[in-house]
């Protein structure tokens, strides 16, 4: 297995507590979305580009 590397991120409070209910009865976690999102974003480039225009998030001290 790949080393990994601890990192921590500033979340949307609401976002995040709506992503914890949708995942209460699934094996999906904050760590395994976001492996595989990073792992579309520098695979596909079509999914890089719907990333970079995405504006439904408002931003904030980070634009996110």
């Amino acid at each position: 297995m790949e080393k990994l590397k601890l990192t921590s991120v500033k979340l949307l409070k609401s976002l995040y507590e709506k992503f914890k209910v949708d995942t209460i009865n699934s094996s999906m976690s904050l760590q395994k979305l976001t492996n595989r999102t990073m792992h579309r974003y520098v695979n596909d480039s079509n999914f890089k580009s719907e990333m970079n225009e995405y504006s439904e998030l408002n931003c904030s001290g980070s634009c996110l």
